[in-house]
């Protein structure tokens, strides 16, 4: 299977900060048709108002989303019609709460959604929320880029491997660009004893990429920092990889949110694309 529709959300004028560019990186490499939704994000809170001014407070909020949801829609055609890929793009508006309805069913109909990653000290809860809404309600393989990183054509992927069923998923999701990489890389942090495969350590996986055309090695190592993710970003950074590739939330975003995760450290630390699927 080959990425034919991408799916990119953005919710500020300010292109800079989305994924635009990278989406039309990736639509180039895969012969792809590119989606934009241009989002207008409402943030009034109904019934916080003084009874009376509910209405007007309301109305105002939404003909501001509008705007900002045009402004966004016209700022992306400028950059589409001077570009060489298929594209189209659409606007809509929606509330922090409604985020995942809209996006999820957009999201639904696409092969892979390129997004920016949606922390820094420049992001905020709509991005976190667009994100999630791709991959929870929209059920669909998400490629996170940070700022000013694009992706066209892999040369090395690092797929993180832990047997649960998000990191497969993921690494189905991503058979397109690993088919296209020059080298791809299953890391194993701290296997577990009683594993499936614990007398071979990716060895199933391994079998499975090989009659994909995948020739993968395998490293196993070992858990030495207080995070997963501060390892997966160092054992990325030793593989000069240019794409990692993992299950996403394999516990409650409440809990990760609260207690922090893999999935959330991960894309807060990222330096190189992540691509995620739940």
């Amino acid at each position: 299977m080959a990425y034919k529709s991408l799916l990119t959300v953005i919710t500020n004028p300010d292109l800079s900060q989305s994924a635009l560019e990278g989406a039309l990186a990736m639509a180039r490499a895969q012969d792809a048709h590119v989606d934009v939704l241009a989002l207008g994000i409402d943030h009034s809170t109904p019934g916080y108002y003084y009874a009376g001014t509910n209405a007007l407070i309301e109305q105002a909020t939404l003909d501001r989303a509008r705007e900002e949801a045009s402004a966004i829609e016209s700022a992306a055609r400028a950059v589409l019609d001077k570009s060489d890929c298929r594209s189209s793009t659409e606007s809509g508006i929606a509330q922090v709460g409604t985020i995942q309805n809209l996006v999820g069913v957009r999201a639904r109909f696409s092969d892979l959604v390129v997004l920016s990653k949606p922390y820094g000290d420049d992001r905020g809860i709509v991005d976190e929320a667009v994100v999630e809404a791709a991959l929870f309600a929209g059920n669909v393989p998400v490629l996170v880029l940070p700022r000013g990183v694009s992706l066209g054509r892999p040369q090395k992927v690092v797929l993180a491997w832990n047997q649960s069923a998000e990191a497969m998923d993921a690494i189905r999701s991503a058979m397109p660009l690993l088919q296209q990489a020059q080298a791809t890389n299953i890391v194993i942090i701290d296997p577990p004893r009683h594993a499936p495969d614990r007398s071979d350590p990716g060895g199933m996986l391994s079998q499975m990429l090989a009659r994909h055309g995948i020739r993968a090695e395998i490293s196993v190592i070992a858990g030495t920092m207080p995070r997963t993710s501060d390892v997966l970003a160092r054992h990325c950074e030793d593989q000069q990889a240019d794409l990692l590739v993992m299950g996403a939330y394999g516990h409650s975003r409440f809990r990760e949110a609260i207690m922090g995760g893999a999935t959330r450290d991960m894309l807060e630390a990222a330096q190189i694309p992540v691509l995620m699927s739940h």
